[in-house]
């Protein structure tokens, strides 16, 4: 187990055991004001049917996530009696808690409902290698049941190469990529959608657009309005307060060939410490701990210091 998760079972005494027939829920209330980590890690004991991309179906967990939060495990046959993490404890991305914010390094999109003190979260698939996701500021434009698809020509002739022929019109049903609904965007040619290939969430899968699982788009479908807020940033360090604590949550930085970088690390890690809430917090972080997590970067939020409120 990577040291992080270790940490976390050590120090915060908050993973919970849930078998794989208990739901996982996606709506967790939002923490209070000048908090930010939400959600539980919980544990799952392996049978012999599980895999992955089952579990992480069920759990509201992409693919990758599974993967990160528990190396040297076997995604398609973990052993029987294997503890499986499961990353659903979640530090909030920076800024504004409005409408939608998706953050392509967790391969994961928020929600806040206006009114309403909670977080929607969800995982999602993005774009591959030459067909990077953006990162932008936009908005939902449209919402479109039952969608069909019309593929782009460099899309067509990709396929083509590959002796797949797509048709002009990809008409609405099982088989069509975009899944039972779409999002439109205001970035022209990007949308939010389901998928004909459930497998594709929480990996680099799509040409640019952000996949979620079926049953997710249509919850999503229900509650989001045209008009709301998106917001696409690339967080992969996030530093967050809870109960006057810090934490930490490190996921992999990606090339565009949806590679590991090389960036230097240290000045990532500084530059997601600027950008936490709460200024006139005195931070005694333990660079040890923190340098393990980074070193893991499995997705899972770590105590990595004391939060001592500044005297004025």
């Amino acid at each position: 187990m990577s040291p992080s998760v270790c940490a976390v079972a050590r120090c915060l005494s908050l993973i919970a055991l849930f078998s794989i027939g208990s739901a996982s829920a996606v709506e967790l209330p939002l923490p209070p004001l000048g908090e930010d980590v939400v959600g539980q890690v919980q544990l799952h004991t392996a049978v012999y049917e599980d895999t992955f991309a089952d579990l992480g179906e069920k759990y509201g967990v992409g693919y990758l996530g599974m993967i990160a939060a528990n190396p040297g495990v076997d995604a398609w046959l973990p052993k029987a009696g294997t503890e499986i993490v499961l990353p659903t404890r979640f530090v909030l991305p920076p800024g504004p808690r409005v409408g939608i914010v998706i953050n392509v390094a967790e391969f994961r999109l928020y929600y806040y409902p206006k009114g309403r003190d909670v977080v929607i979260t969800y995982p999602i698939g993005i774009g591959r290698e030459g067909w990077n996701s953006p990162i932008a500021t936009t908005k939902v434009i449209a919402k479109v049941p039952h969608p069909t698809w019309t593929p782009p020509a460099s899309i067509r002739a990709e396929h083509a190469a590959d002796g797949d022929v797509l048709p002009a019109v990809v008409k609405a049903g099982p088989d069509n990529p975009l899944g039972p609904f779409k999002f439109v965007l205001g970035l022209p040619g990007y949308l939010i959608h389901g998928s004909d290939k459930q497998f594709g969430v929480g990996t680099r899968t799509s040409h640019g657009c952000f996949r979620l699982y079926n049953n997710d788009v249509l919850a999503l479908a229900d509650v989001v309005p045209v008009g709301t807020p998106v917001r696409i940033v690339d967080e992969p360090y996030k530093f967050g307060v809870s109960g006057s604590k810090i934490y930490l949550e490190a996921h992999a930085p990606l090339d565009a060939k949806g590679e590991p970088t090389d960036e230097d690390r240290n000045s990532a890690v500084l530059a997601a410490l600027t950008k936490r809430e709460g200024e006139g917090a005195n931070l005694n972080l333990d660079w040890d701990l923190v340098r393990n997590v980074v070193s893991a970067e499995d997705g899972v939020p770590v105590e990595v210091a004391g939060l001592a409120i500044a005297q004025p």
